[in-house]
């Protein structure tokens, strides 16, 4: 069961066409048929769920025709949330266009801010997570490079709009009587300070449910394929750089043994391989395996069967926590000194930057970067030296002044 909490999350990605959509529509149906109060909702922008359930999804908690009493799913739809949420924001925007000579039509289209989708995704995943009619939420995630830019999204704006937005309403109301005066330039009123305040608070609700790992956890859905694995590979890594827990990997679509014939021989071996080397690759996270159906995976019953093949054959619960890794800690050293610990797998040196500033911890993995606040534990503490060890980055804090 879910913990007291609040709902148990299941974020489901993977590269584009390995069948992310199927296993998360089955999760979500395996864990209503055992009685959960589960919804299931897609952020990706090319919905496809509606699809493999073979029903109509709105842009609300839908129930799902065919399927047991307490499942749901949902599609976002970007354009009501940004009318409902970013409509005073949009308008200000607008009026500012238009006053520096921008025509009203591209004024409109520029007034909407590249990602918003994403960001109304992530408010109605927190949502559903307060709302207190859930068991389980279940998340079908974009393709991977989307994900990670999803799920990084609270961590990097809550950073911009904790230092940026303060100052810039402070500044505001204290000039916005003296530039209605003197300037015909549109002024940010009361109700444009006010979404962007509640826009902020849901982003920091979404990083603390995200950031749960008893409640909210990862599911890679690859293929056994060597560029799928590769990919899958890189998505750990930068979903343990943002702290999020993965606790499986799905491997779908593996050629089924009862499969005879000779010319599927060298398919047999490659699969075999292929699976050995993601087991070994992202141990100890636990794998699932999912044999290729003899039939598209669409409709409840299909799904049903999917699901009860994935879970039940493996003999595990879909909505517990599969793994209990640890993406960060924070461990005692001798001469009182500290070590912070971050998860890094599959890390090449070379992509690795560590630095500070202030009481900020500065990473950055390829062309992802995190700025992470250090705990007060170690804030005042001098950095002291960072290695690798195994698939751990360990950054060393000296002992307290």
């Amino acid at each position: 069961m879910p913990p007291a909490s609040g709902p148990r999350i299941l974020l489901f990605t993977g590269k584009g066409g390995v069948g992310k959509t199927t296993v998360a529509a089955a999760t979500a149906l395996h864990c209503a048929d055992q009685g959960r109060r589960t919804i299931v909702l897609s952020t990706d922008p090319a919905h496809s769920l509606a699809d493999s359930l073979a029903v109509p999804l709105g842009a609300g908690a839908t129930p799902v025709a065919g399927g047991p009493p307490h499942l749901f799913g949902q599609q976002l739809d970007a354009q009501q949330r940004l009318v409902e949420a970013w409509a005073d924001v949009q308008a200000w925007i607008t009026d500012v266009l238009g006053w520096v000579g921008v025509d009203a039509v591209t004024a409109d289209e520029l007034s909407v801010i590249p990602g918003l989708d994403e960001v109304f995704a992530l408010a109605d995943i927190e949502g559903h997570a307060q709302s207190g009619e859930w068991d389980v939420v279940v998340v079908d995630c974009a393709p991977t490079a989307e994900t990670i830019r999803l799920l990084s999204l609270p961590e990097i704006l809550s950073w911009y709009m904790a230092r940026i937005f303060p100052a810039s309403w402070m500044i505001a109301g204290a000039v916005r009587p003296v530039l209605s005066r003197i300037s015909a330039a549109p002024v940010p009123g009361e109700e444009v300070f006010e979404a962007t305040r509640r826009f902020t608070a849901r982003l920091e609700g979404a990083r603390q449910v995200l950031s749960d790992g008893d409640r909210t956890t990862a599911r890679l859905v690859v293929n056994p394929e060597r560029m799928v694995v590769a990919e899958a590979r890189r998505t750990y890594t930068y979903l343990s750089l943002f702290g999020y827990r993965t606790d499986a990997v799905v491997v779908n679509r593996v050629l089924p043994a009862a499969v005879r014939d000779p010319w599927f021989a060298r398919w047999h071996a490659t699969h075999a391989e292929h699976l050995s080397t993601i087991a070994e690759a992202f141990a100890p996270v636990p794998l699932l395996t999912a044999e290729l159906a003899p039939e598209e995976v669409v409709g409840v019953e299909r799904l049903r069967r999917f699901g009860a093949a994935l879970y039940d054959g493996a003999g595990v619960d879909p909505a517990a926590v599969l793994h209990q890794g640890e993406p960060m800690r924070v461990v005692a050293a001798e001469d009182g000194k500290r070590v912070l610990s971050l998860q890094l797998p599959f890390t090449d040196r070379g992509d690795l930057e560590v630095g500070r500033r202030g009481g900020e911890l500065l990473v950055r993995v390829g062309s992802w970067r995190r700025a992470l606040l250090l705990p007060d534990s170690l804030s005042q503490r001098p950095s002291a030296g960072a290695r690798m060890v195994g698939n751990r980055l360990e950054i060393t804090f000296g002992a307290m002044p």
